[in-house]
């Protein structure tokens, strides 16, 4: 049995709305307990980003420890589904990113990025590598399907 939501919870969640600049740069996935995951439009890397649902929140450190321990769990989750994404497409990944950054978009957001010794940036940032090159179709759907097997366990 889960416990009531506290209503300040409720009404930060209810306050809550994703930055434009997710809207245009990538595609919902899944709505975990703390966070909305998201697809990066960017078939270069297998590669979610993890919103947590608190208005105003712009560092990991506003979180409460309860939250904090929820965001771990859910970058572990998403860092399982971005390998197996890596595996839908072909691309198996070597090293995952991770990195809450904040520098261009503050909102809290939390980056988990499948990396291969053979990508474009290795062994650098993505960040700034290229311009981004947004998935086929196809492939699009493959890495969708696969974060959403692992998100809905």
């Amino acid at each position: 049995m889960t416990s009531p939501t506290p209503p300040e919870v409720e009404a930060e969640a209810a306050e809550f709305a994703v930055d434009p600049a997710f809207l245009t740069g990538s595609r919902p996935l899944a709505s975990l307990g703390l966070c909305d995951a998201r697809l990066q439009d960017d078939g270069r890397w297998p590669w979610i980003v993890l919103i947590p649902r608190r208005a105003g929140h712009t560092e990991i450190e506003q979180l409460g420890r309860d939250e904090r321990s929820l965001l771990m769990d859910e970058i572990v989750l998403a860092g399982a589904a971005v390998r197996a994404m890596g595996e839908a497409l072909g691309r198996p990944i070597d090293k995952l990113n991770v990195g809450a950054l904040g520098n261009v978009t503050a909102q809290l957001h939390i980056h988990i990025v499948g990396r291969r010794r053979d990508d474009v940036a290795w062994p650098g940032p993505v960040w700034g590598v290229g311009v981004a090159r947004a998935y086929e179709v196809e492939a699009r759907e493959a890495a969708q399907a696969a974060a959403l097997g692992v998100f809905t366990g």
